[in-house]
């Protein structure tokens, strides 16, 4: 029997989820918690388009709590901190990808009680942030010394999303500039950026302003664009760009930017990916300087198959619960965690 693992909600991430878990060699399904009541009560297997599983899905959080489990992988849309600290309190680890990256001690502390209390460990990670925004451009930094700079950069076609209610009301697509540039996405990217990059300042040893500096910028259509969330028309938002720094003397030494597009046509600024597409990039200067593109992450626009990311975010998720849930009970980050690899197919295990 391995760790027994709870998947909390069964959207893009979640079900990616359940399926790595059930590849795990170490980990075993045992719960999972649903939005809709219409999923509850359904066997996992239906939910996520395989053979029954012999788990049953609730909307119940006393069911959850309930549970005999190790982990809880905590993936809903946006992160309820009181319900992480109760999962924390109940005893169970907990693996997410909407928070906690590198909270800073008033960030952290109510959830650190809980798990403390609990005996338990929360552990953020994800892709990005969580993952090409502070812990890979760290992995790379070892390979050059006298740092000045370091760089983390995603660019990513947003037609390929499926989520057409978040990229409308949420990303602020197909909006006007204004309400683009006034809705909730730049808080709501704030918290986790903010906090790889605090990582990386803290880890290399910038001597950085305290705060970092966010910013965002927006492009618009100069003709009508097709995508998910219907034709986005001439003056609505159409592409952005958020980018957070860390400054030394005005001078970023850090710097972590999003580049979300629909499309590289008939754009207002003419923002395009340049001629190497979507991609993430990470760069670190010193001696020497380190180039790094990684590509696979992001789905080819009217392509079939999953979005790559959401797999690889569940992926990061799934494959840490084994270092989590040995890990003393507080909050562990990477810098608190041992190197975290994939495992072997079932078939070559």
């Amino acid at each position: 029997m391995g760790l027994r693992v709870v998947q909390w909600a069964t959207g893009g991430v979640g079900v990616a989820a359940i399926k790595g878990v059930l590849e795990h060699p170490e980990l075993e399904l045992v719960g999972c918690w649903v939005y809709s009541p219409h999923k509850a009560g359904k066997d996992v297997g239906e939910l996520v388009g395989t053979e029954p599983l012999g788990v049953t899905a609730t909307d119940s959080l006393d069911e959850i709590l309930a549970l005999d489990a190790d982990a809880v992988i905590y993936s809903p849309l946006l992160p309820d901190p009181d319900v992480v600290a109760a999962l924390l309190r109940s005893g169970k680890n907990v693996v997410t990808p909407v928070g906690w990256v590198y909270p800073s001690d008033r960030q952290g502390a109510p959830l650190r009680e809980a798990a403390i209390a609990g005996n338990a460990t929360l552990h953020g990670t994800g892709i990005a942030p969580g993952g090409i925004s502070e812990k890979f451009p760290l992995l790379f930094s070892a390979f050059s010394t006298g740092v000045t700079f370091v760089r983390a950069e995603e660019f990513s076609d947003l037609r390929t999303y499926e989520a057409p209610d978040v990229v409308r009301h949420v990303m602020g697509f197909g909006e006007v500039p204004d309400k683009a540039l006034s809705g909730p996405m730049q808080k709501l990217l704030d918290g986790g950026f903010i906090q790889a990059v605090n990582m990386i300042v803290d880890k290399v040893g910038f001597r950085t302003d305290p705060k970092v500096r966010s910013t965002q910028e927006i492009a618009v259509a100069t003709a009508p664009i097709e995508s998910p969330i219907g034709v986005i028309e001439p003056g609505q938002v159409a592409g952005r760009k958020f980018h957070w720094e860390a400054l030394v003397a005005d001078e970023p030494a850090v710097r972590v930017t999003v580049n979300w597009l629909m499309g590289e046509q008939n754009l207002d600024p003419a923002w395009t990916f340049g001629p190497e597409g979507q991609r993430y990039e990470m760069e670190v200067r010193g001696n020497p300087d380190v180039n790094i593109v990684v590509k696979g992450f992001q789905s080819a626009v009217g392509g079939e198959g999953p979005e790559y990311g959401i797999v690889g975010t569940a992926a990061h998720c799934v494959n840490s619960v084994p270092a989590v849930c040995a890990a003393a009970p507080g909050i562990a980050t990477y810098l608190d965690l041992p190197l975290i690899g994939g495992r072997a197919a079932p078939r070559l295990g």
